[in-house]
Formats: C-alpha cells, sequence, structure tokens
C-alpha cells in the first residue's frame, strides 16, 4: 500500500488542493449569494450551472487532450478556473455568476479528466482498485478540509475566494512536474439512454435522481444553512459533516452489497435518507441535531453512486461496461442540472425547510423503484455479482470508466481461478 500511494503521491496532493479551492468556492457561493440579498431560486441557477458545465466539460476534455495534450489542457483550464474563482468577486451579479460556474465547471471537469487519465496510467490490474479508492479518498478528505478554511475569513469580501485561486494554482506544480507526459485518454461513446434503461432499469433511473440529490445537497446546502441563520463557519461545519458521513459509510455499504442483494441495499439506503431527511425538515434550526442529520443523510445517500454502478455492473454483459459508463455519467449530469433548479424553485415558494422535502421526496423515488424492480426481476445470487468500488458522485467519467475496467478484470481473474 505505501507502494502505491508513494507513486500517485504528486497526483494525490494535486487533486488534495484542488478540492480544497472547489470546495471552498461551493459554500462560499451559497454563504455569499445570501449575503448579497440572491434569492433561492437565483442561486439553484447558479449552482446548476457549475453541473451544466461541468457535463460539457467532461464531454470535451477527451477531445481537447487527443489535440493538444494533457499537459497544455491541464495547464489551460486550471487558468481559466483560478481566474474564474477570482472574477465571482468582481462581478456580484446572479447573471455574471451563472457564467462563471459554467466556466468553472467545465475547468473542473477538465482537471477531473485530465487527472484521473494520468492516475488511470499509473494503475495496473493488480492496484487499480486500491488507487481508484486512495483517489476518491482524497477528494472527499479536500472537500471536508475545504470547510475549515472558511473559518479564515469574511465571506462578505474577496479574502477567501482569493484563497480558492490560490488553493487551485498552487495544485499544478505537483502534477504538472511529476506525472507520466502522455498517458491515453479514450472514453467510450456513451450508451444511449434507452439502451441503457433496457439494461437496468433500477441503475438508470436510481442514478438520475441521486444527480439530483448530490447537486441539491453539495450545491443548496449553503443557501439552506443561510436562510436558516447559520453564521459562514456553521455552514461550513454543515457541509464538513454532510461530507464525512460517506467517508465513513462507504466501507460497511460495500461490504453489505457484496454479500446481499443490491436491490436491497438500495431500498434500504435510500429509504434511511429519505427517512433522515423528513427528520432534518422537523427541526428548524437547531444546529448540533442538523449536523447529526446532515452525517446521517449525506452517509446513506452519496455511497448510492458507487452502489448503483455495481449494480448496474451486475446486470450489463462485460462488454458493455465502458460505453454504460458515458450513459450513467450523461445521466448523473441531467440529473445534477434539473434537482438545484428544482430545490431553489420551491425553496423561493415556501421557506427554506423544502430542501430537505425535496430531498426526501426524491430518495423516496428511488426507494419505491427498487421496491417495483423487485417484483420484476429475479435476484441475483451474491457469488454473481461485481465488486463494489467506492467511486464518488463527483468522478469524471474517465474514473467511471476506469471503476468498471477494474470490475471486468476482477471478473476475469475469478473465472481463470
Amino acid at each position: 500500500m505505501r507502494k502505491i500511494i508513494f507513486g500517485i503521491l504528486p497526483l494525490l496532493v494535486g487533486i488534495f488542493f484542488i478540492m480544497l479551492g472547489n470546495g471552498m468556492q461551493f459554500t462560499l457561493v451559497g454563504v455569499r449569494g445570501d449575503i448579497e440579498g440572491f434569492s433561492a431560486s437565483a442561486l439553484a441557477v447558479v449552482t446548476s450551472a457549475y453541473f451544466g458545465g461541468f457535463l460539457m466539460g467532461a464531454r470535451t476534455a477527451p477531445i481537447m487532450i487527443r489535440r493538444v495534450g494533457h499537459v497544455r489542457v491541464f495547464a489551460a483550464v486550471g487558468s481559466f478556473m483560478s481566474a474564474g474563482l477570482i472574477a465571482l468577486t468582481l462581478i456580484v451579479e446572479p447573471w455574471a455568476w451563472i457564467l462563471l460556474r459554467v466556466l468553472i465547471g467545465f475547468c473542473m471537469a477538465g482537471i477531473y479528466v485530465t487527472a484521473e487519465s494520468w492516475l488511470n496510467a499509473e494503475a495496473t490490474n493488480q492496484n487499480r482498485g486500491q488507487i481508484l479508492s486512495i483517489y476518491m479518498i482524497a477528494q472527499t478528505l479536500g472537500v471536508i478540509g475545504a470547510q475549515g478554511l472558511l473559518a479564515l475569513g469574511d465571506a462578505a469580501t474577496a479574502s477567501l475566494f482569493i484563497v480558492a485561486s490560490i488553493l487551485v494554482s498552487i495544485s499544478f506544480g505537483p502534477i504538472l512536474l511529476s506525472v507520466s507526459p502522455t498517458p491515453a485518454t479514450e472514453t467510450s461513446r456513451p450508451m444511449p439512454l434507452r439502451e441503457l434503461f433496457r439494461g437496468s432499469p433500477l441503475g438508470t433511473v436510481g442514478i438520475f435522481f441521486l444527480g439530483t440529490i448530490y447537486a441539491t445537497q453539495a450545491g443548496m446546502s449553503p443557501v439552506y444553512g443561510a436562510q436558516i441563520g447559520f453564521s459562514p463557519p456553521q455552514v461550513a461545519l454543515f457541509m464538513a459533516m454532510l461530507f464525512t458521513g460517506p467517508l465513513l459509510m462507504q466501507v460497511p455499504v460495500g461490504w453489505i452489497s457484496d454479500r446481499v442483494d443490491r436491490r436491497y441495499v438500495i431500498f434500504a439506503t435510500s429509504g434511511l435518507g429519505a427517512i433522515f431527511c423528513l427528520i432534518g425538515a422537523t427541526l428548524g434550526n437547531q444546529q448540533p441535531a442538523l449536523l447529526a442529520i446532515a452525517f446521517l443523510s449525506g452517509g446513506v445517500t452519496m455511497p448510492l453512486y458507487a452502489l448503483l454502478l455495481a449494480y448496474v455492473n451486475d446486470a450489463l454483459p462485460t462488454e458493455d461496461m465502458p460505453a454504460a459508463s458515458g450513459g450513467l455519467s450523461l445521466t448523473f449530469g441531467l440529473g445534477a442540472i434539473m434537482g438545484p433548479l428544482a430545490a431553489g424553485a420551491v425553496m423561493q415558494m415556501f421557506g427554506s425547510q423544502m430542501f430537505w422535502i425535496m430531498l426526501a421526496t426524491t430518495c423516496l423515488c428511488i426507494t419505491l423503484f427498487a421496491l417495483y424492480r423487485m417484483t420484476q426481476s429475479t435476484v441475483l445470487p451474491p457469488s454473481e455479482t461485481e465488486s463494489y468500488l467506492a467511486v464518488v458522485p463527483s468522478a469524471s467519467p474517465i474514473a467511471v470508466e476506469a471503476a468498471g475496467q477494474w470490475v471486468t478484470e476482477q471478473a476475469s481473474e475469478e473465472n481463470e481461478e
């Protein structure tokens, strides 16, 4: 394990710093927007703009890399992202923030695709699963750590946005100076959504609704926290708890899912998510209780991403997994764009507690559809299912496809034995 970590350490350090900067701006946008008097619906559009840009960047980055190379693409998107973070403080208007967030999301996708290409190139059949797991942990720790940095300045000024820009800028050093220069970057053409749904109805529907849940949690939680009277440090702590839950829950969820019918685990985790979110809607602004609910709701909902990916891999032939990964990334991205828009609209009309009601409703949709699918197909024995790998929702199609490749390799090794 130590040798594996040492081999990819520059990438891990770089990604950690990138996630510090990106995690800071996610919380800052909601808090600063509330200070400036932006409505919940306006901030919802700002949130969705990021995921729209991310979806475009995930599709475009491999093309750019094939044309000009990894180093140039990485340096370009990193520079534009750093500039975009500072520009958020120069024109504090919803229309400007929408455009800048599209740019930041696009650049962040380019950073992910490039970094994950290098990461995948460093992996072998024997260590790919470990490398991806370590990489996902570094991402999550970066987001959690970013919330602690928000206590260093005032969200009403430009200082914290500048810190986020600096963190993103310095992250490029260890990556560009240390990694292999020319890894292959190929992504399969996404499977058409109709074909994907035919192969795995629960996986397709579940990933779409999970996209709405994740984007609402990541983008609208700061808005919710500010609306109920939390101070910026309290909002940051709320966000930290939301991401700490998944960090600790991924392993037990994965262990269980490899031993029982995954539909049961999807049903249970989404159902618990709905219950926790409904409890959150009754708590008002009671900070300790809300922190606990953030930990629990994030802990059971975010692992659903890896769980649904594993379920789709169970349902499809090995040769279809790469194309299915692309289709799932597209489906997730569409849900991520729509989720904050819906949450922002109902929060604007009916109040801040609709944040929890929207999350609970979406979790319940996954729960009910999982229950329905249990009546429509037979149980797949755990011995015939693929292995679970803890992929986080922020992963690009490169990492998702690499996870599918790892699953294929694992299945091949088991068949040989």
